[in-house]
């Protein structure tokens, strides 16, 4: 029995997206991309054509555009960082503008000469060397035409001479919804070899843009919806989960937490490639945890980075000087970086790639996020929670050491929903709580979770001094119910008889 031979598969080029196709679109076959209104179809079709004139093989591109004309498209492209014109210039992109035209009305489909069409394609394929085509949108043609039959013969036709040409041909058509038919004239489909889905949907009030293969005929690609966003300067970006493996390396280094007391509650510090979570009402420290975790790694000549969400990059100097640490002095030594944004400026997967190409950058040794609640704030529970996962994954394979903080719901503590997305994510859990003792707020710490290492399983007393930061003292003795935000009192000896439960 002979071996089937494989389908080879074109690289598109596209971020994360050849990931997803399991190596790129199927090389000389037609593939549809479907999507609403504001899903970035225009956006694929074209990264299709300019990611093959940039990448290795210099690929031409040809653009049938039967809705926008080619100055429009040109322009709107800019913003990406395309300069559609240059390659024109250069013989790389080519235009068949089958836009409708001001004085031309078509109302049969005789009207619409498909033969004098693929005649101009293949004039245009074979006048740039063009291995790939892009036709955007199907729909402006469709919606002259009331026989579908006739539609999807036409159709047939296009495909079939496109292929003949030897070239890797997308085609857009519009959807009227994000869950419903796959195009709106319900023959698109059929016509090619694959199909790719984008959506645009709404949920609590935000947008989120996903992407779906749902069919790739004779080969295979993975399954599911994947978030993307569509980055200036950069086009779409796939945020590719399925290719998130579990094989980091994992180290026994260990690292200060920048604090002497706290390197002994953790059993001699953090692993060099640990998640910290530190959760804790507003107040009870979290920032000055971050402070002396990042002024800790340039003490020992690492590099460390910042992702500030809710307070300034002049609040968090002030608030560093005031605990006796310099943050400019680390920014002028090339030791910190402080990048500082309002959640709200962009969607989980904007801050996902942003946040990825500044560690990208700066290659840190060490990371924070201050914090990570007020992201969630702005998302959804699925958005978030991909986040989490691509974010965790990426800089654990990094092997950077990173702190994360999160707002406890209440004053007494609580867990946050936050923390519920992130606990099983962690290395390690450190929680910071008000206690009520004797008509007086006093703050207590204690390190819930400590993956493969013993740790100090006390809840300890600090303080916060002006010009040193964290002062941890004694364990809060005879109390109980301060995790839970139900002070209670222990007598001693009920106090000894549950520490005896524990004992071997």
């Amino acid at each position: 029995m002979s071996k089937q031979l494989q389908i080879e598969k074109l690289p598109t080029g596209i971020v994360g997206f050849d990931m997803i196709a399991n190596g790129g679109l199927p090389k000389g076959r037609t593939t549809l991309i479907a999507g609403t209104s504001g899903s970035a179809k225009t956006v694929f079709a074209s990264q299709f054509l300019v990611e093959g004139i940039l990448s290795k093989a210099n690929e031409s591109g040809v653009f049938v555009t039967f809705e926008e004309s080619p100055d429009d498209i040109r322009r709107n492209m800019i913003s990406l960082g395309w300069t559609i014109e240059e390659w024109e210039k250069k013989g790389k992109w080519l235009f068949v503008d089958a836009s409708p035209q001001a004085d031309h009305h078509i109302d049969e489909v005789g009207d619409f000469d498909f033969a004098a069409l693929l005649a101009r394609i293949e004039y245009a394929v074979k006048k740039v060397d063009a291995k790939r085509i892009a036709m955007d949108s199907l729909g402006a043609v469709f919606s002259h035409f009331t026989n579908a039959a006739t539609v999807r013969r036409e159709l047939f036709r296009v495909a079939t001479a496109v292929k003949q040409f030897g070239v890797t041909a997308l085609m857009t058509a519009e959807r009227t919804s994000e869950y419903g038919e796959i195009a709106r004239y319900n023959v698109e489909e059929f016509v090619a070899d694959n199909v790719i889905i984008l959506r645009n949907v709404l949920e609590d009030t935000k947008r989120r843009r996903t992407m779906e293969i749902l069919k790739f005929r004779g080969t295979s690609h993975q399954k599911g919806e994947f978030p993307f966003s569509v980055i200036p300067g950069e086009g779409i970006v796939v945020i590719a989960l399925s290719a998130l493996e579990l094989k980091q390396r994992s180290s026994v280094v260990r690292i200060t937490s920048g604090n002497t007391e706290l390197d002994v509650m953790c059993g001699s510090g953090f692993f060099r490639d640990s998640i910290v979570l530190v959760s804790g009402a507003t107040g009870t420290g979290k920032t000055l945890m971050t402070t002396g975790f990042l002024a800790g790694g340039a003490r020992n000549g690492e590099r460390s980075l910042i992702f500030a969400f809710e307070e300034s990059r002049e609040q968090l100097i002030r608030n560093a000087s005031g605990w006796g640490v310099d943050f400019e002095q680390m920014e002028r030594d090339g030791k910190l970086k402080v990048v500082c944004e309002y959640p709200e400026v962009g969607s989980m997967e904007d801050h996902f790639i942003s946040m990825k190409a500044e560690i990208d950058t700066f290659k840190p040794n060490r990371l924070a996020v201050d914090s990570l609640s007020a992201l969630e704030r702005v998302s959804t529970n699925k958005s978030f929670r991909e986040f989490l996962i691509s974010f965790t994954s990426y800089i654990k394979h990094q092997e950077i050491a990173g702190l994360f903080t999160a707002t406890a719901p209440t004053l007494t503590g609580g867990t946050s929903v936050t923390e519920e997305h992130i606990s099983t994510l962690t290395d390690s859990i450190i929680l910071l709580r008000y206690v009520e003792m004797g008509g007086e707020i006093r703050r207590g710490l204690t390190v819930l979770k400590m993956r493969g290492s013993m740790h100090d399983k006390n809840i300890r007393e600090f303080n916060i001094v002006d010009g040193e930061g964290m002062r941890i003292g004694q364990p809060f003795r005879h109390v109980g119910g301060i995790l839970t935000g139900n002070l209670r009192f222990v007598a001693p000896d009920e106090l000894d008889r549950m520490s005896n439960l524990f004992k071997d």
